[in-house]
């Protein structure tokens, strides 16, 4: 299902009606009852992937720290290959500019899919979310909203920042990349889930991000680019601990019953990273591009 193009990109553009990203999309669709009986036929087949796709060893209890501790051991590095050791060592300057095509669709809406989860959170896990969200929105600066600095670094690369410019041009499992975490946000059921994914999406961010900025240094990318991901360096190394005790853990640990849901979420989101991820690697490595179709055909200066 992650892989399939009709599915994954019927999703994105019903979501899309939610959030508005796409101003071709009429807003008067947003609720149609077909729509939203299609949204949920769909989102049941990829649900059902992602449930099978992942397997929960050794819970932890459900106690703040506990929880911390397991996503933390989760999100451990491994051994293999690594996308961003790449980027920061081999990635030639068409790969990275294909690198932020195929981010695009997540990062120039970044943060928005955890924002949904914010009404019906409450306490400690409400409080840690809306202090994340915060700094991803800029801290009151629209200049430093996360997704505005990813749209320069776009424009630094010669590459077309309008939101879904690429949409004809990214695989299917890019898509479910963001399909995921839209999905989690936008199911109030799921909010043990979107917890759980954006404490893995944290607690993954600080190193990678110092190595994407390396590698567009290395190519000769100018601080226009590569601000954004100096910008998660340090930000991310303080939301990884917000996330896995403040938010994670103490959902956790106030609502025992969403326990399940918090490690599904975040073992799907390492394991939809590590698809994508793998996807990126294995095509460059074999001289290939990672896009539907050819570099540049897609980039669009």
């Amino acid at each position: 299902m992650a892989e399939d193009e009709d599915l994954q990109l019927s999703l994105f553009l019903l979501y899309g009606l939610a959030y508005g990203s796409l101003p071709w999309l009429d807003a008067a669709w947003e609720w149609h009852p077909d729509l939203i009986a299609t949204r949920a036929l769909l989102e049941r087949a990829f649900e059902a992937q992602m449930r099978s796709a992942v397997t929960v060893e050794d819970p932890p209890r459900a106690e703040r720290e506990a929880v911390a501790a397991w996503l933390f051991a989760a999100t451990a590095p491994g051994p293999g290959p690594d996308l961003a050791r790449f980027v920061a060592k081999s990635a030639s300057r068409e790969q990275a500019r294909e690198f932020l095509i195929q981010r695009s669709i997540y990062t120039l809406r970044e943060a928005d899919p955890y924002s949904w989860a914010i009404p019906r959170l409450t306490g400690r896990a409400k409080a840690a979310l809306v202090e994340i969200q915060s700094d991803e929105y800029g801290g009151g600066d629209p200049t430093r909203v996360h997704a505005t600095m990813y749209a320069q670094a776009m424009r630094g690369a010669e590459l077309d920042d309008r939101y879904g410019a690429y949409l004809d041009d990214v695989p299917a499992l890019t898509l479910a990349s963001q399909n995921l975490a839209s999905m989690f946000g936008l199911n109030r059921r799921m909010q043990g889930a979107l917890a759980g994914h954006l404490a893995v999406t944290e607690m993954t961010s600080s190193i990678p991000n110092r190595r994407y900025g390396d590698g567009f240094r290395r190519l000769g990318f100018g601080a226009e680019v590569t601000a954004y991901f100096d910008e998660h360096v340090e930000a991310d190394a303080v939301h990884e601990q917000i996330a896995g005790r403040d938010l994670a853990g103490a959902l956790a640990e106030d609502e025992p019953a969403l326990l399940e849901d918090v490690l599904f979420g975040a073992l799907a989101c390492l394991r939809m990273d590590g698809w994508v991820g793998d996807h990126l690697l294995s095509a460059w490595q074999d001289g290939r591009t990672s896009l539907r179709s050819a570099p540049q055909e897609a980039i669009r200066p």
